[in-house]
């Protein structure tokens, strides 16, 4: 799998997208009943079955959700390879407002979709869904994860995910600063989401200097009023003088509008597909002397959480024991990078192919 700009990609129509990114299958999943309106993308399978949440979001067409789910299930082919897990990529888009058009039916009639691939394709958490879904999904197919404890389920996977990126951020400050101690430094949180707010939690913990920001103003308004950080405006998170800059919203955030404006150190955030584009934006952030933390490895966690789910006999505290190995994951990558003199996010990904390429060609005799 070669590494592509992603903004050429987008150009290319449908199948010429689909084929450019590697992807083995993109399903499109249509009720006319519920109104349900679904795009299932797997990218590879090499590893183990595509695992990866679904999302739901009210997207402005359906070309900006397919580049969505094509970009995560990307992702997340990278993300478990990397996490040295048996799970290929996949991901999946619901496009609609969560909040007027989910109802019992609506869930299950993706959980019917999803249960069609006959286990190609895991589901579970993402954005705008939550484990009341997956409950749902759950009665029309037994590939899911993410359910609640009390179906025999590992829970919410974000504090894992925002435990993760905590770790990230740490290893990020021992390669800049010399010390993984965020006390006293400067951190602003983008999205304050289930990631965010645990993140959040882990930082102040810790002494830092918290400024957070979210397109919901009540909700930046009761965490900091808890944990006594400052509310700043969305708008202006790139322009604050920090020292690291935490995306946990949505992905493309850094690119050729941003990346001039910021003034921090590190990039290091729980957000997918940060990076407009991998290639163009990765350099210009070493441009500007910024260490960046790969996405897909630091954020690693919540997948980390669903797959010993998967596995069963799930155990929390042996979740995160798995999750602390992003630490060193990451310092490994920032190495890597420097030696061979390229970006961190190209390093991440020259990992993990480089891991399935090696598993591929494991044939068991017959």
């Amino acid at each position: 799998m070669e590494i592509k700009a992603l903004e050429k990609v987008e150009q290319a129509g449908l199948f010429g997208t689909v084929a450019q990114m590697g992807h083995e299958q993109v399903v499109f999943c249509y009720d006319e009943a519920t109104g349900l309106k679904s795009i299932i993308a797997i990218h590879n399978t090499v590893l183990g079955p595509a695992l990866g949440g679904t999302r739901m979001w009210h997207y402005n067409d359906e070309h900006e959700a397919l580049i969505d789910v094509l970009r995560l299930s990307r992702g997340m082919t990278f993300k478990a390879s990397i996490s040295g897990l048996n799970l290929g990529g996949g991901k999946a888009v619901i496009i609609g407002d969560a909040k007027t058009m989910k109802t019992e039916a609506f869930m299950r009639r993706f959980g019917k979709f999803v249960n069609s691939l006959g286990g190609k394709y895991i589901t579970a958490e993402d954005v705008n869904m939550k484990t009341a879904d997956m409950e749902y999904i759950s009665m029309e197919t037994k590939h899911v994860t993410g359910l609640p404890e009390s179906l025999g389920g590992g829970g919410d996977p974000s504090p894992v995910t925002a435990y993760g990126t905590y770790l990230g951020m740490k290893a990020s400050a021992k390669r800049v600063f010399g010390s993984d101690s965020l006390e006293g430094k400067k951190i602003v949180v983008q999205g304050v989401g289930q990631v965010g707010m645990y993140l959040v939690e882990h930082l102040v913990k810790e002494k830092a200097q918290v400024m957070i920001a979210d397109i919901n103003e009540e909700k930046v308004q009761v965490l900091a009023k808890k944990h006594g950080v400052k509310a700043v405006a969305q708008d202006a998170v790139y322009d604050l003088d920090v020292d690291i800059y935490a995306p946990c919203a949505l992905g493309a955030t850094l690119n050729d509008d941003t990346i001039p404006r910021l003034k921090c150190s590190i990039v290091s955030g729980a957000a997918n597909n940060q990076l407009k584009d991998e290639i163009k934006h990765g350099y210009m952030l070493i441009d500007r002397g910024i260490t960046y933390a790969p996405d897909f490895l630091i954020n690693a966690g919540g997948l980390i959480n669903v797959y010993n789910e998967y596995l069963g006999n799930y155990n929390r505290a042996r979740v995160f024991e798995q999750a602390e190995k992003i630490y060193t994951t990451c310092l490994n990558i920032f190495a890597l990078a420097e030696q061979e003199k390229i970006n961190t996010q190209e390093a991440a990904i020259k990992l993990a192919e480089k891991r399935i390429e090696e598993v591929g060609r494991v044939r068991i005799p017959r």
